[in-house]
């Protein structure tokens, strides 16, 4: 009785928190942020409850009992038996990227309404189906790729090409994630430190975990946050110090350092790098979502953005595209994301300890997810709609009056952070902007806006570099699965030369793309890519379900493949006209290359949803 009531008031909150945020209830008041939260929170705990246990007994049927391909394949390199805490701040990390931060301040423009019904109701019966199913699936296929899945369920054919598609899509997502930090670091000399230093405490956790005092995570936690909580206070030291210089880094040495530490996150061991330093980020993650959320809960900051705004019909001055489909592929991961089965077939279901944690790990991270793109949303939403504007774009301020968002405080908010944040497009600096104006908001917080708006920029980025890591590793097993065509020992993960080999080339050709683009080029072609390996893994997804006997419940990712589709096939075709222009019209022969590129890319994209889905 005491479980049923406590979820009856929860039901009974979410639907008035729904009804406030709607506009059912006082439609003509300004809606307060803590209604956000509390209807976020509480959809999200009852449909962990209720739908992720229904995926786990009706349509997948999971057996706890049955061994996971981390035991029966053990190798120590990707194979690899883990913590399911540990799995679980891995998996997070490397699947919440950009797009649950930049996502969702990007598409403000639109309003605050259509961005929270997307976010919430995508990552609970999108996003997090699509990636619970694509996990179990790769967990009974012992540890297989997407693309391995694919060319069991569909056949040979079928498999390679889609093993070649996912390779192009990543690719492109890889740059899109790595722009975004980039974005975030350059000339930012306390968020580089910090990063930099979370690698050596990795290395150090992973030693201590897996060699010193094996299993004990409750010890290797306690001191990796101690010593991140030291690198997060000394970086605040580093700014006019003579260590400025090492950290203070321009946009090119920037994309060198981050194709570096790709590349050797790929090549080592999980346990020594990779899953540790998620493992440390995911704390910082979390950590920080959580501080915002309860200084939403103890300020209660009114929503300035309206509902709706004129740019539901296009022609804003960040997305120039209509509300349909160009929303849903720039929140991109903060509702569904097409790279999150590119993981959850890639290094978690190799290191699963048993099919009990998949709800857990593959449900309930990306709803995790779906809270860190709310609070993204509440933190754009929050400014004055004209400063907002006037952060990320660069019209001149008598422009964004005229579109009817006068500037007011942009001023002010430069002088508080120490940093003119007007013109500075991309997501980041107006997330950090927002970010820092609910944090020095809390009681005791007030005059640290500076400090705050330089750890929410090194925030994002440590958000987002953790799945770059998981992310070009991914990318070097499908390199060598399509490899092992051609030369056999490449397909072999234990092989350190094709490892090598395989991982330089993935790091050169995401890192050439971030040299060569920028936010408006790149940004929209990685939500195309993300939502068009969505629907394929959806669609992968049916046929797994059907081929298991469960025929009738394949509507649970049916559906979502359906809209996936369609977005993402309508987004596709409209960016080519927008890239071709673009190419004509650039003035050096890279910037050409790079925009002929995304139109091949375009036409490639609308012609594979619909052969994906057709032969799927």
């Amino acid at each position: 009785m005491l479980k049923k009531g406590f979820w009856i008031i929860i039901s009974v909150a979410a639907a008035l928190a729904l009804s406030i945020v709607i506009g059912i209830i006082s439609p003509s008041e300004k809606i307060n942020a803590l209604w956000i939260v509390v209807a976020a929170g509480c959809f999200y705990a009852i449909t962990y409850r209720l739908y992720s246990s229904f995926l786990a007994t009706k349509v997948l049927v999971i057996d706890e009992d049955r061994p996971t391909p981390a035991k029966k394949l053990a190798d120590g390199i990707d194979y690899h038996p883990t913590n399911r805490w540990v799995l679980f701040g891995h998996h997070f990390a490397a699947i919440a990227g950009a797009g649950p931060l930049i996502g969702p301040m990007l598409a403000a423009q639109f309003g605050y309404l259509p961005g929270f019904l997307w976010i919430l109701i995508g990552s609970a019966l999108g996003g997090a189906v699509h990636d619970m199913v694509i996990l179990f699936a790769s967990v009974r296929k012992n540890g297989r790729s997407l693309a391995q899945i694919a060319r069991d369920e569909i056949g040979p054919v079928g498999g390679i090409a889609t093993a070649f598609a996912i390779l192009f899509i990543i690719i492109v997502a890889l740059a899109g994630l790595g722009l975004a930090v980039v974005n975030a670091l350059t000339k930012s000399s306390w968020g580089t430190f910090t990063i930099s230093f979370t690698i050596p405490i990795a290395f150090f956790m992973g030693i201590y975990l897996y060699r010193i005092r094996p299993g004990r995570v409750s010890e290797v936690s306690v001191i990796g946050v101690i010593l991140l909580v030291i690198a997060v206070f000394a970086g605040s030291y580093i700014p006019n110090s003579f260590l400025e210089p090492l950290f203070n880094l321009s946009r090119n040495n920037l994309v060198l350092s981050i194709a570096v530490y790709g590349f050797i996150a790929s090549v080592l061991p999980v346990w020594m790098l990779l899953c540790p330093r998620d493992y440390l980020s995911t704390y910082m993650k979390i950590g920080t979502v959580i501080l915002l959320a309860l200084g939403v809960i103890l300020i209660a900051p009114t929503i300035r953005m309206p509902a709706i705004t004129r740019f539901i019909e296009g022609g804003g001055p960040i997305i120039p595209g209509k509300l349909f489909p160009f929303m849903f592929i720039t929140i991109a991961c903060g509702a569904i994301s097409g790279f999150h089965s590119l993981i959850s077939s890639g290094t978690t279901p190799k290191m699963i300890m048993s099919e009990k944690d998949i709800p857990m790990i593959g449900y309930g991270a990306m709803l995790v997810e779906g809270f860190v793109s709310i609070m993204a949303l509440i933190a754009a939403t929050i400014l004055i709609p004209g400063d907002y504007f006037a952060i990320n774009t660069k019209l001149p301020f008598d422009a964004i009056a005229a579109l009817g968002f006068p500037v007011d405080k942009i001023s002010e908010l430069s002088k508080t952070v120490g940093t003119d944040v007007a013109g500075r497009p991309g997501g980041a600096v107006s997330l950090a902007v927002g970010m820092a104006s609910i944090l020095s908001s809390i009681p005791g917080m007030k005059g640290l806006m500076p400090y705050w708006y330089n750890f929410a920029l090194m925030f994002e980025a440590l958000f987002i570099l953790t799945t770059v890591d998981t992310g070009t590793r991914v990318a070097r097993f499908l390199l060598q699965e399509l490899g092992g065509y051609i030369y056999k020992p490449i397909s072999k993960t234990g092989w350190l030369p094709g490892n090598i080999i395989t991982s330089l080339m993935v790091v050169c050709t995401w890192s050439y793309l971030i040299y060569s683009g920028n936010i408006s080029t790149i940004w929209p072609m990685f939500g195309v890519a993300n939502q068009l390996l969505a629907a394929i893994a959806l669609g992968v997804g049916t046929t797994f379900i059907i081929k298991s006997g469960k025929i009738k419940y394949a509507w649970t990712t049916l559906i979502p493949m359906i809209f996936m589709f369609t977005t993402t096939f309508t987004a596709a075709w409209s960016l080519i006209g927008m890239f071709a222009d673009k190419a004509s019209k650039a003035t050096t022969s890279a910037e050409a290359f790079t925009f002929k590129w995304y139109v091949i890319f375009s036409r490639s994209s609308g012609i594979g949803v619909y052969q994906g889905t057709k032969n799927g």
